[in-house]
């Protein structure tokens, strides 16, 4: 190889690593704007050709930032210009996941209505449901509720919705709504846990009166 040849190539390599930079500043210029939350400047980043694709470090995109973040109008925008609802970061979570484990409940709702999937699970290998469930977010239960969402699925410590509203609730009023909630759509009572132990016999070990009554109510044993 020439001389000549290889100075093209380095002057080449020097040329394609100056136009990237700009680029990938942009890239993360929009994931900060979408993570403050600042509508204008993700509008005026998507104007200029920004990817909504782009990621940061931890593998998350400007709507995973914007839905940490609780930025309705910012992850509206996002969404609209073709930000899937469904990638995921470094630890697994989506904007739709996200959103569910939250209760960030105007965000669930437009990644449900952008095809939101609703199988997608998290680093526990639980669906939206289970989080929100186990967090007392007694709307986003019941958005998910209206959804065709697994009910009854279980997640890798052997916990459904169900299961985890009781374990890891309080017994108080929104744990207590979302059990009315799971039970009233058809969430099976008897499902146990690894362990054989059923909600209603959680629920009384805990001294969760109103909560052991619903379940006893719906043939929990």
């Amino acid at each position: 190889m020439t001389a000549r040849v290889i100075a093209g190539l380095l002057l080449a390599a020097l040329v394609c690593s100056a136009q990237a930079q700009p680029v990938a500043h942009a890239d993360q210029a929009l994931i900060a704007a979408g993570g403050r939350g600042d509508a204008s400047e993700v509008a005026r980043l998507l104007r200029e050709g920004v990817s909504v694709h782009a990621r940061d470090a931890s593998g998350r995109t400007a709507l995973i930032a914007a839905t940490d973040g609780n930025h309705a109008a910012a992850a509206r925008l996002l969404i609209a210009a073709g930000a899937d609802v469904n990638a995921k970061d470094g630890i697994e979570d989506s904007a739709y996941l996200l959103a569910g484990a939250r209760g960030h409940v105007e965000i669930l709702r437009l990644t449900l209505s952008s095809g939101a999937d609703l199988t997608s699970v998290n680093r526990f290998g639980g669906t939206a449901l289970i989080p929100a469930a186990h967090h007392g977010h007694v709307e986003t239960v019941r958005e998910l509720l209206k959804t065709r969402i697994d009910i009854d699925h279980v997640n890798r410590l052997g916990w459904t919705a169900l299961l985890e509203a009781v374990i890891l609730g309080d017994g108080g009023p929104r744990h207590l709504e979302i059990v009315r909630l799971l039970v009233g759509a058809g969430a099976n009572v008897n499902l146990a846990d690894r362990d054989g132990i059923t909600p209603l016999q959680h629920a009384r070990r805990k001294g969760q009166t109103g909560v052991a009554q619903v379940l006893a109510t719906a043939g929990g044993g």
